[in-house]
């Protein structure tokens, strides 16, 4: 005989155990959020809920503020009625028992594990499954199954005619976040950025569409934003000129998205509770300078004197008001001049789409703050490599 008992509580929630180091924070949280893009959800910030709706955010206010019932259902044994219930499931038997008293709780309880049986006719492993797996990208766009037209109808044109009353009927909505995902995929894929980025992209498009903002704007535009603000969360850094050049949307455009987004969904904001993302930080040089010495193949010594000279040239204020792009490029040519290296200006203006006189003057206002940006550690870290002399 089983029994259930049913109270007025939280929903029980397990807790995985994630290990702490040393400084305090859990290792696995960051370590997941630095591979899951769905780590840190974008949801509308309460500034940009209030901006939109006032009337909505302040109802919503008054529901925190008031006291709300917790109507969440809690399985508790009804003999020992321990709180937190120590509940333990025996799947070979399908029963739910309780821990601490024995007392089947409650029978005929599915197991949801993954069968890996064998269903070959001959022995060996058949791990084949129905189906594929979940993703919460896809959660809602795909739950239903998909009905294809032919081309083939005789010449009668029905085909066309279903064609178009299928398009009238069907989700529209869904429709246009599948293409924008096949294009942010493809673009992704043309200037080789890593899977989270495009995952993380996909993700902010569909959340854009569902929370219905940046109405009005173009749907290129949008994907372009997305893919900026995607490369910024994910630490993999690319310029405006660049996402430009991608999708063909023009700079002005990309940037109204782009701020739309941050004020949506408090991408540059860390709040003290711990909501907000605050990585959509600028650009700067150092970010930028592997990524050109890469494209230039220049020697991974070099490429450490060119970031160590970034960083110099950063915490000393030389070159305020240049862009990163240009910082950049600066510090390749003059990390190459000190290394001894016939690296032409022109050669770098390719790699970092900056023009070479642009370069060459602002190589000459890093020579003259060269004492400052060559430090003592930098000279005794690379002093057998790069010779200040060359410098002219």
């Amino acid at each position: 005989m089983t029994a259930v008992t049913q109270q007025n509580g939280s929903a029980l929630r397990s807790t995985p155990h994630v290990g702490v180091n040393g400084n305090g924070s859990t290792a696995t949280k960051d370590r997941a959020q630095a591979i899951n893009p769905y780590a840190q959800p974008f949801a509308l910030t309460a500034h940009y809920k209030a901006t939109r709706d006032p009337a909505a955010a302040e109802a919503e206010q008054q529901s925190k503020d008031g006291f709300v019932p917790d109507l969440g259902v809690r399985l508790v044994c009804p003999e020992c009625r321990n709180d937190p219930p120590n509940l333990v499931e025996e799947f070979a038997s399908g029963d739910l028992v309780c821990g601490d008293c024995g007392m089947v709780v409650g029978d005929k309880i599915i197991d949801t594990r993954s069968e890996w049986r064998t269903f070959a006719n001959e022995e060996g492993d058949d791990p084949s499954r129905v189906g594929q797996s979940n993703s919460p990208l896809m959660d809602g766009l795909t739950d239903q199954l998909d009905t294809r037209i032919g081309f083939r109808d005789g010449g009668t044109g029905a085909a066309r005619d279903l064609q178009r009353a299928m398009g009238r009927s069907g989700g529209s909505q869904n429709r246009v976040i599948l293409d924008a995902f096949e294009d942010i995929q493809r673009k992704c894929d043309v200037i080789h950025l890593p899977r989270t980025v495009s995952e993380t992209a996909k993700h902010m498009f569909k959340q854009v569409e569902q929370d219905k903002i940046l109405r009005g704007k173009k749907t290129d535009a949008i994907i372009a934003a997305a893919i900026y603000c995607a490369c910024k969360t994910n630490k993999v850094p690319r310029t405006f000129p660049e996402i430009c050049q991608l999708t063909n949307v023009s700079k002005k455009l990309i940037g109204k998205c782009f701020k739309e987004m941050q004020q949506a969904y408090g991408l540059n904001i860390n709040h003290g509770d711990g909501s907000g993302v605050d990585a959509v930080s600028p650009t700067n040089a150092v970010d930028l300078v592997g990524r050109f010495c890469n494209h230039l193949g220049l020697e991974n010594q070099v490429t450490r004197i060119t970031e160590e000279v970034a960083k110099a040239v950063r915490n000393e204020g030389v070159l305020a008001g240049r862009s990163p792009t240009t910082i950049a490029a600066a510090c390749i040519y003059m990390a190459s001049i000190l290394a001894g290296m016939t690296l032409s200006a022109k050669k770098i203006s390719t790699a970092a789409g900056v023009s070479d006189v642009t370069i060459k003057s602002s190589y000459r206002e890093l020579i003259k703050s060269k004492e400052k940006i060559l430090t003592s550690a930098i000279l005794t870290k690379y002093g057998s490599r790069i010779d200040p002399s060359r410098l002219v």
